[in-house]
């Protein structure tokens, strides 16, 4: 398997299990959280490569390059960006829900301690 062929699976479950909070996120943040973590990708994936710190296998990848990054690494940064907000939020409405839920059970144990 190549590695795009991974990285597009892994976009697509990314977009399934969360399309019910990202269809409610506004673009405009999370596509400028994609653009700075693709931005900061094609820098220093640069630079690691450059210094030889890891390398492609030729075959898995589909050998197109961003100033030296390849392509499928920013599939990556995109998957972050689309899936930090999201668990971001799912997360805060738990806290928010035991918040309000177990509100007078946590005065409680606060008393009796």
């Amino acid at each position: 398997m190549t590695n795009i062929v991974l990285n597009v699976i892994v976009l697509a479950a990314v977009v399934a299990v969360s399309w019910r909070v990202l269809r409610r996120m506004r673009l405009g943040p999370v596509a400028g959280a994609a653009l700075v973590l693709c931005v900061l990708t094609m820098v220093f994936d640069t630079l690691m490569i450059a210094a030889d710190l890891y390398v492609f296998d030729p075959e898995k990848i589909l050998g197109v390059y961003l100033w030296g990054a390849p392509l499928e690494d920013f599939f990556y940064a995109v998957v972050a960006a689309l899936a930090m907000p999201v668990l971001w939020t799912v997360l805060e409405r738990r806290s928010a829900a035991r918040a309000s839920a177990g509100g007078s059970a946590g005065d409680a144990r606060g008393d009796a301690a």
